[in-house]
């Protein structure tokens, strides 16, 4: 099966990639080829033996949408998306990329499906933005849509989109939203999470972290690992059991700051912590507090999704890789 990623060149993009290369399967069948789009070109996989096209690419340019699908690729995975804090400090950017960018691509496959009737499995990265409150304690799966920033808005226009699409036949859709990842690799980028993975990441490498947020702060977690493990669950699941209800919550781990701190103790110690500097910002506060804290994701355990753990297990996680521990 010839696979599309969509924002390839992202963290969860490239490790989706080497994911799908290792295993050489995808959907259940043999993964015979890739496409691999981002607005930055996608590095190619290795030891990969089938044809691969990866290049920069922005679904909103004119017959960007349609180019991708091109060779018509049997599953879609749409990960491409401004991140929640640059989508509220960029209202055009934001809805240009996540909505309008979601839009096209919808569009370009309902136009192949009345040419050809192409039908591909799409798997859509939606996110807990989509909830706003007031909140119950626990979230169960059929809370109202309810965003307060702008990310959550467009992520709720993208699920409801994906929903009617499928449901007029065009595509089987499957949307996820995903918790926050952490512990993020590398640098930081403009999510307004991403003090989150930043309060661990750094002191492990021995650097200083700011934390904008009271240690009071619930959020619910997933590690890179189990992202990738959610996506590739999701294209070889058999749609048409779901029902209507196509987008899912996945399962994550609930913590609170306090607690991602202490579980950074264990593993590193003090001198670690040390290196956390509390320096609240209001802004950031204000859209995480928008955040849901903990859920009930009963319809994506009943299919076979899985969390991690817990906090220490994605700490470790993190500490295997990048530190040999």
């Amino acid at each position: 099966m010839h696979a599309l990623i969509l924002g390839a060149a992202g963290m969860i993009g490239r490790r989706l990639m080497d994911a799908l290369v290792k295993d050489g399967r995808v959907g259940g069948q043999p993964l015979t080829a890739l496409t691999l789009l981002d607005v930055v070109p996608p590095a190619a996989p290795e030891g990969f033996s089938g044809p691969v096209r990866a290049e920069a690419a922005d679904l909103t340019a004119p017959g960007a949408a349609e180019a991708a699908i091109a060779e018509r690729p049997g599953v879609i995975f749409h990960l491409a998306a401004v991140v929640s804090g640059e989508a509220e400090a960029n209202l055009e950017l934001g809805y240009r990329v996540n909505l309008d960018g979601t839009r096209l691509l919808l569009d370009a496959i309902r136009a192949a499906n009345a040419a050809d009737g192409y039908r591909p499995k799409l798997v859509f990265t939606s996110s807990l933005a989509v909830f706003g409150p007031p909140f119950p304690k626990v979230i169960p799966d059929d809370h109202i849509l309810r965003p307060a920033s702008s990310y959550g808005v467009q992520k709720a226009m993208g699920e409801l989109m994906l929903a009617d699409y499928a449901r007029r036949g065009f595509l089987d859709g499957i949307g996820l939203r995903l918790p926050t990842i952490c512990v993020r690799p590398g640098k930081p980028n403009k999510a307004a999470s991403g003090f989150f993975s930043g309060i661990i990441r750094e002191p492990l490498a021995g650097q200083e972290a700011i934390l904008p947020v009271p240690d009071t702060v619930r959020h619910w977690f997933a590690s890179p690992a189990a992202a990738v493990g959610f996506l590739i669950h999701a294209a070889g699941l058999d749609l048409a059991a779901i029902g209507p209800r196509i987008s899912l919550t996945m399962p994550g781990v609930s913590a609170t700051v306090a607690e991602e701190i202490e579980a950074l103790r264990r593993a590193a110690g003090d001198r670690a912590v040390a290196l956390i500097r509390r320096e609240p910002d209001a802004t950031i506060a204000r859209i995480v507090g928008s955040w849901p804290e903990a859920f009930e994701p009963e319809a994506a355990l009943a299919l076979g999704f899985r969390a991690d753990a817990s906090f220490d297990a994605i700490v470790a996680q993190h500490v295997a890789e990048f530190h040999g521990g």
